[in-house]
């Protein structure tokens, strides 16, 4: 089964938890996701299954939509609200100004260092087991890109905001660093993701809908044409879907100026992802349609 599936992951979970109660469902191991979310976090997970897979690559810088709420007062080793306290709490009474003035710190192209309790390896190994084992992971601060911060309220020691980042960009640091800055710690008390690219939570679904349900999801799949808004697309008839199927290159005149493009059999079927040769010559790197690895065990 070949598709993508967004999943409203709930708090409590990995995501990985999420990507194998599906492919039980599914009854096949070919599932992944587009984007962890910590146990903590809830809302957009996609999911890709079968074939669509090898869509993945194309994902991985896509920005992500946030919502949440840092609390001021103390940080945690995890800097988030699971973690162990670092520092002694204090009472902490923010206003607007001082909230948008730490805000306007953490917009734009900023260094960040990663949480130590995250998936961030050094020389292999990933800083959570180092950092589970008290060592310390000697992170190294990165350039992110924060596009969007916004203040939606201000409560006593909590700041409710809105977030659009581009990839690689740790929720769990900024608030973190807001703390540092302020000077009294603080820490991420809740997460929701609302976006991943083109996918919107209006497009998720909870996972109980489908746990305990055997069987068929396709209905819920995202339509094929919504998927990489950012291709053009091209209905292609029997003799250029065979053509892409066995490999070789097929002539798309209609798409003189694409690099990239979406061939489609028919309206809903996506059986590939093909790249300009040279001209309107394209070829199809990625061929989709079949499963891999279907079986569920």
């Amino acid at each position: 089964m070949n598709g993508v599936l967004i999943i409203d992951k709930p708090a409590g979970l990995t995501s990985h938890d999420v990507v194998n109660q599906v492919r039980r469902i599914l009854q096949q191991r070919a599932v992944g996701h587009l984007g962890t979310l910590d146990p903590m976090a809830t809302g957009v997970l996609p999911l890709v299954t079968g074939s669509f897979t090898r869509l993945a690559q194309f994902y991985t810088r896509a920005e992500k939509t946030y919502e949440g709420t840092i609390r001021f007062g103390f940080a945690t080793d995890t800097y988030d609200a699971e973690g162990e306290p670092t520092s002694e709490p204090k009472e902490v009474c923010l206003d607007g100004e001082q909230a948008e003035s730490l805000a306007m710190r953490c917009r734009g192209l900023i260094e960040q260092t990663p949480p130590p309790f995250s998936a961030k390896k050094i020389h292999g190994v990933p800083a959570y087991k180092l950092a589970r084992k008290h060592k310390d992971p000697a992170l190294k601060p990165v350039q992110v890109e924060i596009k969007e911060f916004e203040i939606l309220s201000v409560d006593g020691d909590r700041i409710r905001f809105r977030a659009r980042v581009a990839s690689g960009t740790y929720m769990r640091s900024v608030a973190h660093d807001m703390g540092l800055l302020a000077g009294c710690g603080a820490h991420l008390e809740s997460l929701r993701r609302t976006a991943v690219a083109e996918f919107k939570i209006e497009d998720a679904h909870p996972l109980n809908q489908f746990v305990g349900t055997p069987g068929n999801l396709e209905a819920f799949f995202v339509h094929p044409r919504k998927l990489l808004p950012q291709f053009p697309s091209v209905t292609g008839d029997e003799a250029v879907a065979g053509r892409i199927r066995s490999g070789r290159p097929v002539n798309l005149p209609e798409l003189s100026r694409a690099r990239q493009v979406k061939v489609f059999e028919g309206q809903s079927e996506l059986i590939a992802i093909a790249t300009r040769v040279a001209g309107t010559l394209f070829h199809a790197g990625i061929v989709l349609g079949i499963t891999p690895n279907s079986s569920g065990k």
